[in-house]
């Protein structure tokens, strides 16, 4: 009782633990990687030193243009897949939000739905040039 009179939590002795846990793991990571400096191989030959493309033999310029399409479809997954994922939450609490609930969540999907009405309008997922 006295403990939680003096600490009441809004000093800077409530962060020591987190302090701590946080300097060991930077001094364990500083340790790992002098250890494995120290004790690794130094042999560096130049066909260690080359980078490794899988076997596959370098060729052409890597900076290609390359088609938007690819990015702009990975980006709308993205953004889907995470508004389906507040879908969960609301299952769970499915009986008791009531109707203002529901509600909510009707609108919820109304954006949604006129969101993905907007992309296909626009033609952002239509492949063919």
């Amino acid at each position: 009782m006295v403990y939680l009179i003096i600490n009441n939590g809004n000093t800077s002795a409530s962060f020591l633990p987190v302090g701590l846990q946080i300097a060991f793991a930077v001094g364990l990571i500083v340790l790992l990687i002098i250890v494995t400096n120290l004790l690794g191989p130094k042999r560096r030959t130049s066909d260690k030193l080359k980078s490794f493309t899988s076997g596959i033999s370098t060729h052409g310029e890597a900076r290609q243009p390359m088609a938007v399409k690819y990015f702009l479809t990975a980006i709308l997954f993205v953004l889907f897949d995470v508004e389906v994922v507040f879908f969960y939450p609301y299952a769970v609490i499915f009986k008791e939000i009531g109707w203002p609930g529901f509600l909510a969540v009707l609108m919820y999907v109304g954006f949604f739905l006129s969101g993905f009405i907007y992309i296909i309008k626009k033609g952002a997922l239509n492949w063919e040039e």
